[in-house]
């Protein structure tokens, strides 16, 4: 892959979470459609589809994961918590990658990075059952150099850093890239990067990634992939989910 060239994974939980919110007893009901969605996404030049199948199933469905595998044209990423369950519909649906992630009841979106470090021997277990089906396996984690190092020592493919700490600095900086702490929280993402690279693993990044604070994290040495989910579908309300997809797209060069 050519070093500027970034790949979009879109993530359509959120398509989901719309539809849940009118359809959840209804589940004949698929308006909208998440695997419209993913259609719509792949026109505008997704490179990938991300979803989270949760375990209180909140918006994505396993109708949604099947029906995505089948009809899906790029990369699908599945989004899952390192549960027996999660591991048992993953080896059966064979999604290209599958992403373990933390996984809270309470909690709106994934808040915080996966404790790699904490849970060894289950990430390990985890990770040997998804490659035994050809699954590639990535960890979703902090910008923190412990759990850059037990990813790799887990054998995982991929790290995705969580730029959530990033997207609050700009925020609470306005953009304002001359604001030290803007700038060590970009630091921190690219330093992981280059530990992630060095150990022979995939770099990429996710997590509260908008129209407004992606270029730079796009910039940074060694990225290959961004996720990005809800700044889109909030995008898709007001031009389409396929003009929305390409207006990032062309923020990512």
């Amino acid at each position: 892959m050519h070093p500027n060239i970034i790949q979009l994974g879109v993530n359509i939980d959120h398509v989901a979470t719309i539809r849940q919110a009118r359809y959840r007893d209804m589940p004949g009901e698929h308006e909208p459609d998440p695997v419209r969605a993913a259609h719509e996404a792949e026109l505008g030049g997704a490179d990938g589809i991300t979803i989270h199948l949760r375990e209180d199933r909140r918006h994505i469905q396993d109708r949604d994961l099947e029906l995505l595998r089948r009809l899906v044209r790029i990369r699908l990423n599945l989004e899952m918590a390192a549960t027996d369950e999660m591991v048992r519909i993953a080896q059966h649906a064979k999604p290209h990658t599958a992403m373990l992630v933390p996984e809270g009841r309470s909690e709106v979106t994934t808040e915080g990075g996966l404790d790699v470090a904490g849970q060894r021997d289950r990430m390990r277990d985890v990770i040997a059952s998804l490659r035994g089906e050809g699954i590639l396996v990535s960890a979703f984690i902090d910008a923190d150099p412990r759990q850059v190092a037990a990813a790799a020592e887990l054998g995982f493919d991929i790290c995705e850093i969580h730029t959530g700490p990033y997207a609050h600095a700009f925020a609470d900086c306005g953009g304002d890239f001359r604001r030290e702490e803007l700038r060590a929280a970009l630091a921190l993402v690219q330093d992981s990067g280059t530990a992630i690279r060095d150990a022979g693993m995939r770099f990429n990044a996710g997590h509260a990634l908008n129209y407004h604070n992606v270029t730079q994290i796009a910039s940074l040495e060694g990225i290959e992939e961004l996720h990005i989910g809800h700044a889109i579908v909030s995008r898709a309300v007001y031009v389409g989910l396929k003009a929305a997809v390409r207006e990032m797209k062309e923020l990512l060069g």
